[in-house]
């Protein structure tokens, strides 16, 4: 196994088990298959905060109820410990993505690749039975080229990676160029101030244009 893969995320590898002839899905969660912001804002109301969206950084955009002014800096990390402890197995699945998953599935094998912090992947887990998405997840710590370069090392077969943020593009173009790289942003106000990730095949703006675009090329590939 590369020794660049996170310990902690190792043993999770170990469990999953990828039929090199069967097509594989390798899909995020926050902003793919979850409406994280969606969950964020709730928690921030909860909590006397709001996001004011100038920009989609955390950092000077979560700001407190009271005198408007930012979190600091040092304080989001811990914030966000706190919204996953409370609200990770409770933030709103993305419209479409566990029908369009399902159907996909009778195709392609599906692994779910999120960089949830690996002390809440029960509650990540949690929240993907409860919407229908009952498949192998591996919660991931950096950069995710590296696994999923090793997740699809024997494969004979097409492989698709879907993600929301440009960097885990960038990584899995570098570390695993074979895999068709999908960017998908599921939250309007997200989506319009990202442009197209550089490193991604193609920018996807729903579900079933997912479902489409994954199952022609499934198809034009036998």
């Amino acid at each position: 196994m590369p020794v660049n893969i996170h310990e902690a995320v190792k043993p999770q590898l170990s469990s999953i088990d990828v039929d090199p002839d069967r097509p594989l899905i390798i899909s995020d969660a926050d902003e793919v298959l979850f409406n994280f912001m969606h969950g964020l804002e709730i928690f921030l109301r909860e909590n006397d905060m709001f996001f004011d969206w100038s920009s989609f950084a955390l950092h000077g955009n979560i700001r407190y109820n009271e005198d408007k002014s930012p979190v600091a800096k040092e304080t989001i990390p811990g914030l966000l410990d706190q919204f996953f402890d409370t609200h990770c197995h409770r933030i709103p699945a993305v419209a479409g993505a566990a029908e369009q998953l399902e159907k996909l599935s009778q195709q392609a094998q599906i692994v779910i690749l999120s960089n949830i912090p690996p002390q809440y992947a029960d509650k990540r887990r949690e929240g993907l039975v409860k919407n229908g998405m009952d498949f192998p997840l591996i919660a991931n710590v950096g950069a995710k080229g590296h696994v999923v370069e090793y997740l699809t090392r024997d494969l004979k077969h097409p492989s698709f990676f879907i993600d929301d943020i440009p960097t885990n593009h960038s990584s899995v173009l570098k570390h695993a160029k074979h895999v068709e790289r999908l960017h998908y942003v599921a939250d309007d106000r997200l989506s319009r101030m990202l442009a197209q990730a550089e490193d991604s095949h193609v920018r996807l703006n729903s579900w079933p244009d997912i479902h489409n675009h994954i199952v022609q090329k499934i198809e034009n590939s036998r």
